[in-house]
């Protein structure tokens, strides 16, 4: 009878042992330490040509991280230019006039044409009377007239001509110069800062975590091509069980306990998600939607700036109300 009593006892006392186990698991929140990430990214299909900084060094602001392969971006910049150049000249030329060269030339083609236009009006009226006296045929009076229309037509397109150089363009054929020129000036501006991001630089203080590609590589368009660590304090990534959801917000101040240290961190609730992980809500029931966590970030005090990343944590969970 003692025999069987003791078994008893011994049973009872390991099971308070392991429900008590239990129920301290059950009210901490288990996760790791992160921080937050920067990614640089490739702005081109290109091969990486120089990577000054080396994984794990520090890293300031503007400083350069890598550099593509900018060949083929250089010669679009050249070709932009050269647009650009050749909308400057025509506005040039359409803004300060024909030059005297040209004027001369214009004038001495109207006084040639117009010379040539006398010539065959006197012809044509020679035939005309030759005509009446029935002289010429019918086909040599209408060849007079067209030469002397065409004459004439020579004549007029030439004094237009030098009206049009002796005037000035037209106003709308400017504006259309100006415009082409300040679209081929935003062209210019636009390849250039294309051609400067081939150059990727920090955009914060930090470490570099991490370089995926290697010189040599070419890395796709948008590819992460470096990571950096700003210095920011880090934050406890957890997964808090679904009973204690309710009773924690964004601004709650909780117990973080660090593998490897003792004394504890008095963490404050930076985010917590509205949505379940892992286990679609709407497929639970009854217990097991206590299985349910959901994804929420601690802030470490000042205190936990220098803590490592990735190692483990447990965040002690406020009573349920």
């Amino acid at each position: 009878m003692k025999k069987v009593l003791w078994h008893y006892c011994i049973f009872i006392a390991l099971f308070i042992v392991v429900t008590g186990c239990n129920d301290q698991a059950a009210t901490l929140a288990l996760g790791t330490i992160e921080r937050d990430q920067i990614a640089l990214t490739a702005t081109a299909n290109e091969i990486i040509t120089s990577q000054p900084i080396a994984e794990g060094s520090a890293i300031k602001k503007g400083q350069v991280v890598a550099t593509l392969k900018s060949q083929q971006q250089q010669t679009r910049v050249a070709k932009a230019r050269a647009v650009k150049q050749q909308a400057q000249a025509y506005l040039q030329r359409l803004t300060n006039g024909a030059r005297p060269e040209d004027i001369a030339a214009a004038q001495a083609q109207v006084e040639q044409y117009q010379a040539n236009f006398l010539d065959k009006s006197e012809d044509n009226q020679r035939i005309q009377r030759l005509f009446a006296k029935k002289v010429v045929s019918t086909a040599e009076r209408d060849r007079a007239q067209t030469q002397r229309d065409i004459a004439q037509a020579e004549l007029q397109t030439a004094i237009n001509g030098l009206k049009k150089i002796v005037s000035g363009e037209r106003i709308e054929d400017i504006k259309q110069a100006q415009a082409a020129l300040m679209a081929a000036t935003t062209d210019v501006t636009l390849q250039q800062q294309i051609l400067q991001d081939y150059t990727i630089v920090a955009t914060r203080n930090g470490v570099v975590e991490s370089l995926p590609y290697h010189i040599g590589d070419r890395v796709a368009a948008n590819a992460t091509i470096a990571i950096i660590t700003p210095p920011t304090i880090p934050y406890a990534r957890i997964y808090v069980p679904e009973p204690y959801r309710v009773n924690i917000q964004a601004g709650n101040t909780l117990t973080i306990h660090v593998d490897g240290i003792k004394q504890p961190f008095q963490g404050t609730v930076r985010w917590i998600a509205t949505m379940p992980s892992f286990t679609p809500y709407y497929t639970l029931n009854g217990s097991d939607k206590a299985r349910l966590v959901y994804l929420a970030k601690v802030d470490f005090p000042e205190t936990g700036r220098d803590l490592p990343a990735g190692v483990p944590v447990q965040v002690e969970m406020p009573h349920e109300r």
